[in-house]
């Protein structure tokens, strides 16, 4: 059986370039497929977010229309409720990455608010990428990537990457509200940025980093992880 470390945003809130705030959080299919994947094969889960606080869910993934049917939303939700994880996240200052087998950051937007800056994120990001531990990361989550960089550079700098893209930000609305991209500032990292349909899974394995592009990537980037922890 293998511990890992799922790092959620601890944000509910995405400021957008005019100042207000939209709602988000953590998007459901991005922790509730994986969660669930991991912890029917055995595995031992640990959420950590920044301060400890309470993860919380955007909302807006949990309608049927964004989750692919009522079933699949009402499947969802059963799964964060009955994630005691989720009620008793630990500090993410505390997370010490010898105490996990690999580690794990869904998405939402919330990550573009708080772990793309956080210093704790970047020093675990940091290390884990170091490790040789499996790293996976999905949709707008590598914003927290941004958070590593040492003088400017960043030891993702090279790896191949995907995440969420320009297209799928603008197909919701939203690139034109932005402060800024993910898919710009990740290639301003200079990762290799590689990118699959728009909402298609699509998955990139790159040495011990596996990233997701969107929502629909967090069930198959899971099964990539059972298949290096099994």
């Amino acid at each position: 059986m293998a511990k890992i470390l799922f790092v959620l945003t601890g944000a509910s809130y995405w400021t957008l370039k005019d100042g207000t705030r939209h709602p988000t959080g953590y998007w459901a299919e991005e922790f509730a497929a994986p969660y669930s994947a991991l912890s029917e094969a055995g595995h031992e889960i640990t959420v950590a977010t920044p301060g400890g606080v309470v993860p919380h869910v955007d909302s807006m993934s949990l309608r049927p229309a964004m989750a692919g049917s009522e079933e699949i939303a009402l499947r969802q939700e059963g799964v964060i409720r009955a994630a005691e994880e989720l009620r008793r996240p630990i500090q993410l200052a505390e997370a010490r990455l010898e105490d996990y087998d690999a580690v794990y950051y869904p998405g939402g937007h919330g990550p573009m608010q708080d772990l793309w800056e956080d210093p704790d994120s970047g020093r675990l990001l940091t290390a884990a990428l170091a490790s040789g531990k499996p790293l996976a990361i999905v949709c707008h989550a590598p914003a927290a990537m941004l958070a590593t960089r040492d003088h400017g550079i960043s030891p993702f700098k090279g790896y191949r990457v995907t995440a969420y893209t320009n297209d799928e930000e603008d197909a919701v609305g939203l690139a034109r509200k932005a402060r800024w991209l993910l898919e710009d500032a990740l290639k301003e990292l200079g990762v290799e940025f590689s990118r699959g349909e728009v909402w298609k899974p699509y998955t990139v394995v790159d040495r011990n980093l596996y990233t997701g592009q969107n929502p629909a990537s967090a069930g198959p980037l899971a099964q990539e992880l059972l298949k290096v922890l099994n």
